[in-house]
């Protein structure tokens, strides 16, 4: 009887052990504030300012270009998140992070799915329908904006390329071509020798012409 009862109280010791350990441990990490994986979100901010703005208040222009730089941020961030988030699941599988840096993960993007809501909502408040377009149109925009800053670069880089290398681009001179008018080459201009020759030519033949008359 003694040989039953002593692995059964083994048992029900460590399974009674690690209950209690877990039911402490997940009443401790539901009431811990994890750190924010985003910093703050100063697009809503903005946005939030402006549409509590009285004296005088915000246009709907305004407020618009507010809501769509608000949607470009939550764009931005859902791409971020969407990089991230393979690559931190893989290092919490081998152990290189812990679970704080997860969960602040998952928080960021369940609040980043509200975030996205209310954008949604804001924008059929002014718009009906616009909820739907207003995403595709900020990665638009985001879009434009990075081709913009590559071409803005393009003189810049090209600077540091030609200090780098210690080679500075040579500038081809493009030999002038004649006018042409409907098609066909303008008329050489003539030389200043053969308007004297005309001029000369002409003289003498109205000297001639005097003398003959005098005969």
């Amino acid at each position: 009887m003694a040989s039953i009862l002593v692995p059964v109280a083994y048992l029900i010791i460590v399974f009674g052990g690690l209950f209690i350990f877990s039911h402490f441990y997940r009443k401790h990490t539901s009431t811990r504030v994890y750190e924010p994986y985003f910093p703050s979100h100063p697009e809503r901010n903005a946005y939030i300012t402006l549409l509590q703005q009285t004296d005088p208040p915000a246009s709907d222009s305004l407020l618009k270009s507010a809501l769509v730089r608000r949607a470009m941020a939550d764009v931005q961030r859902v791409l971020r998140i969407r990089e991230d988030k393979p690559a931190l699941q893989n290092l919490l599988q081998k152990g290189s992070i812990g679970d704080e840096l997860w969960s602040s993960l998952l928080a960021a993007e369940k609040e980043l799915e509200i975030e996205i809501m209310e954008v949604i909502s804001e924008a059929n408040s002014f718009v009906d329908g616009w909820g739907q377009v207003i995403f595709p149109t900020a990665n638009e925009m985001i879009a434009n904006e990075k081709m913009r800053a590559v071409f803005e670069r393009t003189a810049e880089l090209k600077a540091e390329l030609e200090v780098k290398y210690e080679y500075k681009a040579k500038t081809v001179s493009v030999p002038s071509t004649p006018s042409k008018a409907n098609g066909l080459l303008s008329p050489a201009s003539p030389k200043p020798e053969t308007q004297v020759l005309s001029d000369g030519e002409g003289s003498t033949t109205s000297k001639q012409g005097k003398s003959k008359r005098r005969k």
